[in-house]
């Protein structure tokens, strides 16, 4: 059986600073660059990708994936109408080729599912659609999707049937596309679409509190999967991505089988009461660093902070400095010198200047930048100051965390930086920390540092929640609203509430 599989992710925060065009998907950032053909099979076999896990499947099964492209660009504000259509127009290109050859029996998406384009409140749900249109009723088309889709009403007509991962971190990516396979081979095995139930969440839940190393979301979790076995349904929970001012945002439970319409409704009842399971502690980056501060004098283990409010991995550009400005202010790095580090900043003009002038040297810089934020409001100022170079890399990281473990990310010239007793990572190309390799890459080891400050959100937990003696996420200025009450919404339906 030819299975057509292609790819399209990007995660789009409509209130951040910086649009994803064709160059962005054409770099990838922190995920694999653009690509098509059969270097898909090579490039992603093997890897925590859902196509990755899918690939491994459908040989299992004995099918033939026939690959058109994967693009993914870091998550940002809207992707470009020229992004997007270049994109679909080669997976429609692809597979009106394939139709007229040796034949399609059926169709592999994968989706993240929150993207928002320039001309497209829903660009996957049309996606999906143009391919329906090309490959008729009678082919099946199963996707999987991120944790954080933004489900919509199109996309579950549109599809045979559609799977999230179930993990934030996500370390399930590849599962998640063996899934994809299974609800295939159902559909295959029934030879009609199975009995599909969803339902819409009617409130935003906060990017933090969806972490399933938590509760609520752990045992929400469990839960899915063991109404997965008593019903013989496929579930998913898209717990949403609460940062795209369109009509249809926020979280939704759906599923497949007989029974889907219990499960779902079983499922439901345990996301939506009691709200406050959602609730949770966000600390001003001073209360933040005095309370890591307090920790670490009797710690053997790092705190780690996270600058949840700049992560890269929701729209943030990585270059605010409001944990810096709070970790100078409190003298953090007299207290504990080259014990404490924070990355990832994005700066390329400070990473050349540093390998202009060598390890050893010292500089004068304005490090970071102020960038505008929802609010009306800036974020902090650069950090002016004198800074020494520590360490030099040129950005090529392998990584061995749980989530991405085996990629490699090239973020360009990198160097450590250090004021005032601070370690700091400063590099020419965007990605979350998630990942401890990212600060071992310009020889800091997290392991021996007294305070880590991660721009990331959630995914850091996978690799540093094993070495962390506390975690604590602070609301430092930044594009990714950690309360999606405060954002100014223009597109949600009246009757969807901003917290739980």
């Amino acid at each position: 059986m030819r299975v057509f599989i292609a790819g399209f992710h990007h995660e789009t925060n409509t209130f951040a600073p910086t649009k994803a065009d064709w160059a962005a998907f054409n770099r990838g950032d922190c995920f694999p660059a653009l690509t098509t053909g059969p270097a898909i099979i090579s490039t992603f076999l093997n890897r925590n990708f859902g196509i990755g896990g899918f690939i491994n499947a459908a040989r299992e099964h004995g099918w033939t994936p026939i690959p058109s492209i994967w693009a993914a660009a870091s998550p940002s504000a809207h992707v470009t109408r020229d992004a997007f259509e270049r994109i679909a127009d080669i997976v429609m290109q692809d597979l009106s080729r394939e139709l007229g050859q040796g034949g399609v029996e059926a169709v592999y998406l994968d989706l993240h599912g929150a993207a928002v384009a320039e001309h497209l409140e829903d660009p996957e749900g049309e996606l999906i659609s143009r391919i329906r249109a090309c490959a008729g009723s009678q082919v099946p088309i199963i996707v999987s999707l991120d944790l954080h889709a933004n489900v919509t009403r199109r996309m579950l007509e549109e599809a045979d049937a559609m799977v999230a991962y179930r993990t934030y971190p996500h370390v399930d990516m590849a599962a998640t596309g063996r899934r994809a396979a299974e609800l295939l081979q159902r559909r295959l095995t029934r030879g009609a679409r199975e009995a599909m139930h969803a339902l819409r969440v009617p409130f935003l839940l906060p990017l933090n509190a969806q972490s399933t190393m938590m509760e609520p979301a752990a045992s929400i979790y469990r839960e899915l999967s063991e109404m997965d076995r008593r019903h013989d349904v496929v579930s998913s929970f898209a717990a949403g991505f609460p940062a795209a001012d369109i009509a249809e945002c926020g979280p939704v439970v759906w599923g497949y089988g007989d029974e889907a319409t219990a499960a779902v409704q079983r499922l439901f009842a345990r996301i939506d009461q009691p709200r406050s399971q959602w609730r949770l502690e966000l600390l001003t980056p001073r209360e933040a660093v005095v309370r890591a501060l307090s920790r670490a004098e009797s710690a053997t283990q790092p705190v780690v902070i996270a600058d949840t409010q700049d992560n890269p991995g929701a729209g943030g550009d990585s270059n605010t400095t409001g944990m810096l400005h709070a970790l100078l202010a409190a003298d953090a790095g007299l207290c504990f010198p080259r014990q404490i580090a924070l990355g990832i900043i994005y700066d390329p003009e400070a990473a050349a200047m540093a390998h202009a002038v060598g390890v050893g040297a010292q500089l004068k810089l304005s490090l970071g930048k102020s960038v505008p934020l929802w609010s009306g409001q800036s974020s902090d100022p650069p950090v002016d100051g004198t800074f020494t170079v520590r360490a030099l890399s040129d950005g090529r990281v392998t990584l061995q965390g749980p989530m991405m473990q085996g990629g490699v990310l090239t973020l360009g010239a990198s160097a450590c930086l250090e004021i005032n007793g601070i370690l700091l990572v400063v590099a020419s190309g965007k990605s979350q920390m998630l990942d401890r390799e990212l600060f071992r890459f310009v020889g800091i080891e997290p392991e021996q540092m007294k305070i880590l400050v991660n721009k990331s959100s959630v995914h850091f937990r996978a690799d540093f929640a094993p070495i962390a003696c506390e975690i604590l996420v602070a609301k430092a200025p930044g594009p990714m609203a950690a309360d999606p009450s405060e954002l100014p919404w223009t597109r949600l339906p009246s009757d969807m509430a901003l917290c739980p």
